[in-house]
């Protein structure tokens, strides 16, 4: 089957994501203002609501681009890891979005702005690549069910790891008044816990979901490929730190620690893993 990929759209998908990071950027700064207003007054919500607002444009503009670039590509765009940092960014902000009632979910709202923009910097700067076909054992329905399972989890794994490091700078003591705003500590442990848990039952099925389509691309479910290994390891940090959490009462710091170091290990499976190390999962593009 003839292929037919469309570069000049890309570029303008490029485009979108490009002024989808503008409209990050001024989200960022309005929930800063709202931190900065939080010592004076705490009812103020002024630059909150304005900046929830433009978060939902970026989210729509990004949205945009990330399915221009599919269209260039004739393909669902998780290939690469441009696209799938583009694709991850917008499921942060999706999953966000869609948890703004959740209590206290507001109070990471710097944190998870900071953390797309730079998520799509990084995807613009360093990891972009022209459209490209992909490999046989890629094209598969198993790609859309394997991946977006795995960009679901780490969604929800970025956003609990905003409510830890919250954490550990309220009972650390920083912030002064600002940090006094937030919510208290077992609120924020409570819905970290919540988010790491949805994350844990994505990424079970990213490993599930994996081993079968190896079985359908290579005859084997597993190789013990680099990726697989440190998908492995990630799974093995989310479920003892679920453990821990609710068999051996582990809580607070140790707790919030674990959490961190779950979500370092998903950045070094994206990152260092798909450039520096090699495999049959490796597709950085670059």
């Amino acid at each position: 089957m003839n292929i037919v990929l469309n570069e000049e759209l890309s570029q303008i998908s490029l485009l979108f994501v490009s002024a989808a990071m503008g409209f990050l950027s001024v989200a960022l700064l309005l929930f800063a203002f709202q931190l900065a207003k939080l010592k004076d007054d705490p009812t103020e919500t002024r630059f909150e609501k304005v900046g929830f607002w433009v978060l939902g444009v970026a989210t729509l503009v990004l949205a945009v681009g990330v399915f221009l670039r599919g269209i260039a590509a004739n393909r669902v765009p998780w290939a690469n890891m441009y696209e799938f940092a583009i694709s991850s960014a917008l499921m942060i902000l999706t999953i966000y979005l869609m948890s703004l009632k959740v209590k206290g979910i507001g109070s990471v709202a710097t944190f998870v702005t900071g953390f797309t923009l730079v998520t799509l910097f990084a995807a613009v700067s360093l990891f972009y690549v022209e459209v490209k076909t992909i490999m046989p054992a890629l094209q598969s329905y198993w790609l859309v069910i394997h991946v977006v399972v795995a960009i679901m989890a780490v969604g929800f794994f970025a956003i609990a790891a905003g409510f830890h490091i919250f954490y550990l700078i309220k009972d650390a003591g920083w912030g002064g008044v600002i940090m006094s705003r937030m919510p208290d500590l077992k609120q924020l442990e409570r819905i970290a816990y919540r988010f790491n848990m949805v994350g844990f039952v994505s990424w079970s099925f990213t490993l599930i979901a994996g081993a079968i389509w190896a079985e359908r691309a290579w005859h084997r479910y597993w190789g013990w490929d680099t990726k697989e290994v440190w998908t492995f390891i990630i799974w093995v940090v989310y479920a003892g730190y679920l453990h821990a959490m609710a068999t051996r009462g582990w809580s607070g710091r140790r707790a919030a620690w674990l959490g961190l170091i779950g979500f370092g290990a998903v950045i070094f499976n994206f990152v260092i893993v798909n450039l520096f190390f090699k495999g049959l999962h490796v597709y950085s593009g670059l």
